[in-house]
C-alpha cells in the first residue's frame, strides 16, 4: 500500500512539475529597466526569455529569415517585455517616425495578450523598430484597431538589427485577481521586406490560423490587483464660418468643458462616465463616392469614449460572407452629439463578461418633430466555454418620446474541430412610431468555419427579415436571405520569388422577400504573393441584384495590384469593370469602372506623402450615356517631428461637385487622453454671387471654414 501510494504521489508531482513547465513564468525584479530601447539593463540578464519563432506567412513553420529573442519581467506595478530582433542587413529595416497606429506596412514586432487566459479576447501592442506604438483588441474574430491602451515603448536600431522594450502599467489591462494570475502570450515579428509573419509559439498548419486556442500559457506569481482611477478633463474651442451673399460670416462658436472619468470596481469591472464629452474627430474621413449609393456608407468609430471596451459588443455570426447584409448590431457611431453617458464593463467570476452602455444624445430624431433627447442603452452578456467557444446575449435600443427600436438576440461560438468553428445569431426588432404602425422583423445567421495551412472552407445560412431594423447597428439591407459557400486552397511553393497562391471560389445564392426574387453572386480568383512585397489578385465574378422587383447584373472583372517598389514607396492599384444598378425610383442597367489608387512615400523616416485617387462612374447600358463621373483626388503630408508631435495637411477636390476641402492639423499626444490639438480647415467651391444666387464660376471661393482647438489630460490617481 505504501508503495502504491509513493506511486501516485510520484504521478502527481510529476503531472504539476510537467503544467508548471508549459507555462511561461516571467521574471519578478525590484530594478525595473529603462524604457530606452538598450538592452543594457541588469533585469535582461537573467530574465526569462523564448526563442525559435516560426514563420506561418507566408507558410507555417519554418524558420525565419532573422532569429529574435524575447525577454519577460514584472513589478508591482507594471508588466514588462524586450525584443532583440537579430537583422543581418540593418540598413533595409523599413522604420518610420509616424503617427500612432500607422506602422502595419513596416517592420514590427507584436504582443499578443490574453490577459484572463481564457481564449475569449486578447490586446495587441505593436512596435516599429523605432519605438512608435500600435494597438488593438480582438474578439469574436474581429480585430479592432481602434482601441488606444497607455503604455510605453522605446526601440533603436543597432548594427545586429533592432531592439525594443515595452512597459505596460497594470493599470491598463484588465485582468483576473487570482494568485497566480494567469494569462496567455502569443508574440510575433513581421520582416516586411520578406512579406514574412512568424511566433512563437509556432502555430500548428493543421489548426491554420486559430490562434486563440494556440496560445502559450503565462503566470505571473504574487501580481497585487490594480484598480484604476483616471480623471480626463477637456477643454475644446471651436469657430465655424460660412459664406452667405459672398461674404465668409461666423455662424457658430463654441466653448466646451467636458470631463470623463473611469473608475475600478477591481482590476477586471470597470465603470466609465462623461459629462459634455468632446467626441470631435481628430482625423477626418477619406472622402468616398457618395452617388448613387443603396445603402449609407460606413465610417469607423474615432471617439475615445465609445472606442474602449467596443470588444465587447462585437458578434459572432455577422460578416457571415461578403454577401452578408448585418454588419454589427451596435456601431456606436450612430450616437450623433451626445450629451452624456456611462459605461459598465468587465468580467463577473472566471466566465461571465458584461458590458452595459448608455449614452443620451441631443440629436433631434429624424421621425421626432419635437425638441425631445434619444435615449442609447445597450447590454450584452457572454458566457465562455471550453476553449475559444462562448454563448451571448445582447440588446440594444435607440428611445425617444415618440419612437422606439428595441433589437434583443444571442450569438456564440462553438469550436467543432481543432480546425473548425460553428458561429450563429439570433435577433428579433421592435419598431413604435407615432407617425407610422409598429414593425416588427428579425435576423439569424450560421456560419461554418475550416481553415489550415492548405485550406479555407466556409458555408453560411443568413436569412433577414422584412422590416428588420437596428438602429444602433449597421445593417445594409433587409428582406433578404442567402445561402453561401467558400472554398480557398493554397499552393505553396519553394521558389523564393512566387511565394504562395490563394486560389478561391465563392458562390451565394439569395432571395428578395419584398419581390420574391432570387439573385446570385459567384466569384473566381487567384491571389499571387511575389518577389517579397508584391500582391497581385485577379478575380471574375458572376452577380445579380435585386431592386425595385427587377434583376439586375452585376459582375465583372476585379484586378489588384499592390507593393513596396522600395523600402520607402508603396504603390497599390484597383480596377473594377462590372454591371451596377442605377438605384432610383426607375432604376436602370449600367456598367461602372471604378478606380482606386493609393501612393505612399516616404523621403525620410519623418515626412509621409499620402496619395490616393478614387473614381467612379455610370455608363447606361441602352445608350451608353454616361450619367455620372466622379474623380476624387487627396493628397495627405505629414511631418513628424518625434513620437508625440506631428503636422499635418490635407488637400482634397472632388470633381464631381467641384469642391476643394483643405485641411491642416498640429496634433500632440504624449499618451492617450493627454494632448493637444489645433485644427483648421476650409471647403471652396466653385461658386461666385450674384446679386441673388450663387451661379458656376472657374473660380474658388471659400464656402465654409472651421477652426478648433482641443487641450485633455490624463490624471491618473
Amino acid at each position: 500500500m505504501r508503495r502504491i501510494l509513493l506511486f501516485i504521489l510520484i504521478l502527481i508531482v510529476t503531472s504539476i512539475s510537467q503544467i508548471l513547465a508549459e507555462n511561461l513564468k516571467p521574471t519578478k525584479t525590484i530594478n525595473p529597466p529603462t524604457i530606452d530601447g538598450k538592452l543594457d539593463d541588469s533585469i535582461w540578464l537573467t530574465a526569462s526569455n523564448v526563442t525559435g519563432f516560426k514563420t506561418f506567412i507566408p507558410d507555417f513553420g519554418m524558420d525565419m529569415h532573422e532569429p529574435t529573442k524575447t525577454y519577460m519581467a514584472y513589478d508591482d506595478d507594471n508588466i514588462y517585455f524586450a525584443f532583440k530582433c537579430f537583422d543581418s542587413e540593418p540598413e533595409k529595416i523599413k522604420a518610420s517616425l509616424t503617427n500612432r497606429d500607422n506602422i502595419r506596412s513596416e517592420d514590427w514586432i507584436c504582443l499578443n495578450l490574453d490577459t484572463f487566459g481564457d481564449q475569449q479576447s486578447l490586446c495587441a501592442f505593436y512596435v516599429n523598430p523605432l519605438g512608435v506604438q500600435g494597438d488593438a483588441h480582438f474578439a469574436s474574430g474581429i480585430e479592432d484597431e481602434g482601441i488606444d491602451f497607455i503604455w510605453y515603448s522605446a526601440g533603436m536600431i543597432d548594427e545586429d538589427g533592432y531592439s525594443i522594450e515595452m512597459k505596460i502599467p497594470l493599470e491598463s489591462i484588465r485582468y483576473s485577481q487570482a494568485d497566480p494570475v494567469k494569462m496567455a502570450v502569443f508574440f510575433e515579428r513581421k520582416i516586411s521586406r520578406y512579406r514574412e509573419q512568424g511566433s512563437y509559439p509556432a502555430l500548428d498548419p493543421d489548426l491554420g490560423y486559430a490562434f486563440m486556442t494556440q496560445l502559450k500559457p503565462m503566470v505571473y506569481e504574487d501580481l497585487k490587483g490594480k484598480n484604476v482611477f483616471e480623471i480626463l478633463p477637456a477643454v475644446t474651442f471651436n469657430q465655424k464660418y460660412q459664406n452667405e451673399a459672398g461674404n465668409l460670416n461666423l455662424k457658430d462658436e463654441n466653448k466646451e468643458l467636458s470631463l470623463t472619468a473611469k473608475y475600478g470596481i477591481s482590476s477586471d469591472l470597470i465603470i466609465d462616465a462623461t459629462y459634455n464629452p468632446d467626441f470631435s474627430q481628430v482625423e477626418s474621413d477619406a472622402s468616398e463616392v457618395e452617388i448613387n449609393l443603396r445603402s449609407n456608407l460606413l465610417y469607423s468609430e474615432k471617439r475615445p469614449f465609445f472606442l474602449e471596451g467596443r470588444e465587447n459588443f462585437n458578434l459572432s455570426g455577422v460578416r457571415a460572407s461578403e454577401v452578408d447584409p448585418v454588419y454589427n448590431i451596435v456601431h456606436t457611431r450612430r450616437i450623433i452629439n451626445p450629451v452624456a453617458g456611462g459605461k459598465l464593463t468587465g468580467n463577473l467570476g472566471e466566465k461571465s463578461k458584461i458590458a452595459i452602455l448608455y449614452a443620451l444624445d441631443d440629436l433631434n430624431d429624424i421621425y421626432s418633430v419635437d425638441t425631445s433627447k434619444v435615449h442609447y442603452a445597450v447590454a450584452r452578456y457572454k458566457r465562455a466555454l471550453s476553449g475559444d467557444s462562448y454563448l451571448g446575449a445582447i440588446y440594444a435600443g435607440k428611445e425617444t418620446e415618440e419612437y422606439s427600436n428595441r433589437v434583443a438576440g444571442f450569438d456564440g461560438a462553438i469550436r467543432v474541430s481543432e480546425a473548425a468553428q460553428l458561429e450563429f445569431n439570433g435577433f428579433m426588432s421592435i419598431t413604435k412610431s407615432d407617425m407610422a404602425n409598429d414593425l416588427n422583423g428579425n435576423s439569424f445567421a450560421l456560419k461554418y468555419s475550416l481553415s489550415s495551412r492548405n485550406t479555407d472552407i466556409q458555408v453560411a445560412v443568413n436569412n433577414v427579415s422584412k422590416n428588420f431594423i437596428a438602429d444602433m447597428g449597421y445593417v445594409s439591407r433587409d428582406g433578404l436571405q442567402l445561402l453561401s459557400a467558400l472554398y480557398r486552397p493554397k499552393i505553396y511553393t519553394e521558389n523564393e520569388f512566387f511565394q504562395r497562391i490563394d486560389l478561391e471560389a465563392f458562390s451565394s445564392v439569395g432571395r428578395d422577400l419584398y419581390y420574391d426574387k432570387y439573385e446570385t453572386f459567384n466569384h473566381v480568383s487567384a491571389d499571387l504573393l511575389f518577389g517579397g512585397t508584391y500582391e497581385i489578385k485577379l478575380k471574375y465574378s458572376y452577380s445579380t441584384e435585386t431592386y425595385k422587383g427587377e434583376v439586375f447584373k452585376t459582375g465583372g472583372f476585379h484586378a489588384f495590384l499592390s507593393g513596396h517598389l522600395s523600402n520607402n514607396f508603396y504603390m497599390g492599384i484597383l480596377y473594377r469593370y462590372r454591371g451596377s444598378i442605377l438605384f432610383s425610383d426607375n432604376p436602370e442597367q449600367g456598367m461602372s469602372n471604378v478606380i482606386s489608387a493609393n501612393m505612399i512615400y516616404h523621403p525620410t523616416d519623418q515626412l509621409e506623402n499620402d496619395f490616393s485617387f478614387v473614381f467612379s462612374d455610370f455608363v447606361r447600358s441602352s445608350d451608353s450615356k454616361t450619367i455620372y463621373s466622379v474623380p476624387i483626388i487627396r493628397n495627405k503630408l505629414t511631418f513628424q517631428l518625434n513620437k508625440y508631435l506631428f503636422v499635418r495637411g490635407i488637400v482634397e477636390y472632388n470633381n464631381y461637385y467641384k469642391e476643394l476641402t483643405t485641411d491642416m492639423l498640429a496634433s500632440f499626444t504624449y499618451i492617450p487622453g493627454t494632448v493637444i490639438h489645433v485644427g483648421y480647415g476650409s471647403i471652396y467651391n466653385k461658386l461666385e454671387w450674384r446679386e441673388t444666387l450663387y451661379t458656376p464660376s472657374s473660380n474658388f471661393q471659400e464656402m465654409r471654414r472651421g477652426l478648433f482647438i482641443k487641450m485633455s489630460y490624463l490624471w491618473r490617481i
